[in-house]
């Protein structure tokens, strides 16, 4: 029998904590939790759970940013996170995007939609080990096996959705996607249904692989349309 996927659960609230434990348990899955951030990085590094459910607002803690220092770890930088953010806090949730989370849920929660988000997670990253596969387009290597990025040599972190939209645009460059083609097709990660999560999952990949990010010549804009990867790109 397989050894059942370990989930830490961050989060400042004994409530919270215990609802997202019941329901993680129930759908067969080991949890721990922590209620702070010092903790929660100790739990990280000793436990090396599978996923991360971390609050939004713990992800920021005494001037550092968690989920920043955790991409910083060559152990936890795979770490697929669930980011916990408030209710219709539409801003603070494209922010969790933005504090390298791969996805979000607001609270309250609905019990179904946490199970959903932290089993595609999973699902996604145990697709990733099942397959060790490189591609090479231009100047960047994606190792699929490893979980890694190489640009001229040198390892660039990615976070699994990151990862998963690059893969889907090295694996078929070229290819014009629509926004919604984009959601569709990485939806094990997964994406939430909204363009705007899209654009800041883009905006941080070209930061992380581009010259000039204003300025992209590997993921294009195309007009009123979506994003196409391109292979002459960043060749110096």
């Amino acid at each position: 029998m397989c050894a059942m996927e370990l989930v830490l659960v961050i989060d400042h609230e004994f409530r919270t904590r215990r609802q997202v434990c019941d329901q993680l348990e129930r759908a067969d899955y080991r949890v721990l939790t922590a209620s702070d951030a010092e903790v929660g990085m100790s739990m990280l590094r000793r436990e090396t759970p599978d996923l991360l459910v971390l609050d939004a607002d713990l992800s920021r803690h005494a001037g550092w940013n968690m989920t920043q220092q955790i991409r910083l770890e060559p152990s936890l930088v795979s770490l697929p996170i669930l980011m916990m953010t408030p209710h219709n806090r539409e801003r603070q949730s494209v922010e969790s995007v933005n504090l390298e989370a791969d996805d979000y849920v607001s609270k309250p929660f609905n019990p179904r939609e946490l199970v959903a988000r932290v089993r595609a997670l999973l699902n996604w990253k145990k697709g990733q080990s099942d397959h060790p596969v490189r591609l090479t387009r231009g100047d960047l290597t994606l190792d699929l096996g490893g979980h890694q990025l190489k640009i001229r040599n040198e390892t660039v972190d990615l976070t699994p959705t990151e990862f998963a939209l690059l893969e889907l645009f090295m694996e078929k460059s070229g290819t014009t996607f629509t926004r919604q083609e984009l959601m569709e097709e990485i939806s094990n990660t997964p994406l939430n249904g909204n363009g705007v999560t899209l654009y800041t999952h883009i905006r941080n990949l070209r930061q992380k692989i581009e010259i000039d990010p204003h300025q992209p010549k590997y993921i294009q804009t195309v007009f009123n349309i979506g994003y196409r990867f391109t292979i002459q790109g960043n060749m110096v």
